[in-house]
């Protein structure tokens, strides 16, 4: 076992167990480098964008299983970077609020309640978002009270005048992140609100990280 290192440890005193599993000598823990390798092929088809089912299809494993290390990877990716933001949000640059609506959704003013808005920080050329309270929770008095229209033509007004902002130039990383995000975001047919958040966080990760570095913080993860 002299090219393989205790996970835990990381000393190379490994030996074999009968269930295929290997034991550390100096920590006394034992793990599966098989599992291992197949954590490894999963975080590798997430940074290489692949869906779900698409990874599942191509390392030939239950769609359930890799689902739930995706789900795993973006709870971890959000408390990363997170931590990276806090400490180094003195030296924020720039700032911006978004407000996202599917494609399929824009040019329809009824949707404007599903819009996710949020807020996209720039510092130190990287990029961090707060997701802001969603607006749907107004639809439900404005339909009733038949003000559809009204409050589109009062929102569109409200964004123009009090948009939340810090630009120095038209163009920068916070518009190159939007258009980024606006292409990532396409090959999901669709997102639970709830899970909004963590795709945000996926796409702030990969926009902030070579592939390279990404591996190396998720397998450190």
């Amino acid at each position: 076992m002299e090219n393989l290192n205790c996970i835990y440890c990381n000393h190379n005193k490994l030996y074999h167990l009968q269930n295929g599993y290997l034991k550390c000598s100096i920590c006394k823990k034992k793990f599966s480098p098989k599992k291992i390798e197949k954590k490894q092929n999963i975080i590798n088809c997430f940074i290489d964008d692949l869906t779900m089912r698409q990874c599942a299809q191509t390392l030939e494993l239950s769609y359930v299983s890799v689902s739930k290390y995706y789900k795993e990877f973006r709870i971890k990716i959000a408390t990363y970077l997170e931590d990276e933001y806090l400490k180094k949000e003195d030296s924020v640059s720039e700032y911006d609020e978004y407000l996202y609506l599917e494609k399929a959704k824009k040019h329809d003013k009824k949707y404007i309640f599903d819009s996710q808005n949020f807020l996209t920080f720039d510092y130190e050329d990287k990029i961090y978002n707060i997701l802001m309270p969603p607006l749907n929770r107004y639809k439900n008095q404005f339909i009733h009270d038949n003000l559809e229209e009204v409050y589109h033509r009062e929102f569109s007004k409200f964004l123009l005048i009090h948009k939340v902002a810090k630009l120095q130039q038209h163009e920068n990383n916070i518009t190159k992140f939007w258009r980024y995000f606006e292409d990532f975001i396409l090959k999901y047919k669709g997102i639970n609100k709830e899970n909004f958040f963590y795709y945000l966080k996926e796409a702030e990760f990969k926009f902030n990280y070579t592939k390279q570095i990404q591996r190396e913080i998720l397998t450190q993860l």
